[in-house]
């Protein structure tokens, strides 16, 4: 492992632009060069050449440069086409966009961090794809909020000569042909009702012409 140096070094030529130490500066910064702060500055830095912040810079502004290297604070977004580079003494808070980035040990770095690269799909397992591929006419699950089409069941057809008729099944009705009587239906049994009997003793009808 090679030591890295205590002094911030920036790779791609001398710096052009420096804000020392005992220096405040709030507003916008443009530059074709490399720049480095020392002191405190809130803003924004956009350069083409490289950014270094210093041990003892506070920084609150966006960064676009072509480079970044912190070693003081920094609080906002960095995007950088280069690399980004955040030392022992670094801090930084804020969302970056970089095509590298290192972290030295004990560098800070919170927020979210997007590495620029060519379209490159995530891994999948061959087992979900397959499951997603199932044949037409399966049943799937119903997303939230999506109602599921009711599945309509064909109802068998009766076999011939049974036709069905309400509350019966259709394998005990049977419809007559044509010539065939209809049997008759059986009569309900009733009580019979006998009627009183008289207490007078059946007579002849030739005893009762005697009696006139």
């Amino acid at each position: 492992m090679f030591k890295k140096s205590d002094t911030p070094a920036v790779a791609g030529g001398k710096i052009s632009n420096i804000l020392g130490p005992d220096t405040s500066y709030k507003g916008t910064l443009k530059s074709d060069g490399n720049v480095r702060v020392d002191g405190a500055f809130e803003g924004l830095i956009e350069t083409a050449g490289n950014v270094v912040i210093g041990p003892s810079a506070k920084v609150l502004a966006d960064i676009v440069a072509s480079s970044v290297q912190v070693w003081g604070a920094v609080r906002g977004n960095i995007t950088a086409q280069g690399r980004l580079e955040i030392l022992s003494t670094g801090r930084v808070w804020g969302d970056v966009k970089v095509t590298s980035m290192l972290i030295d040990e004990g560098g800070m770095f919170r927020g979210q961090c997007l590495m620029a690269a060519e379209n490159v799909e995530p891994p999948t397992l061959p087992g979900l794809h397959a499951q997603e591929g199932l044949a037409s006419g399966t049943e799937t699950e119903a997303k939230p909020g999506e109602l599921m089409a009711p599945s309509v069941v064909t109802p068998a057809e009766p076999a011939e000569g049974l036709t069905p008729s309400a509350g019966t099944s259709a394998e005990q009705t049977e419809t007559p042909t044509a010539g065939t009587e209809m049997p008759a239906k059986p009569m309900q049994a009733t009580t019979p009702v006998s009627a009183p009997r008289s207490r007078r003793k059946a007579t002849s009808p030739s005893e009762d012409k005697g009696a006139l």
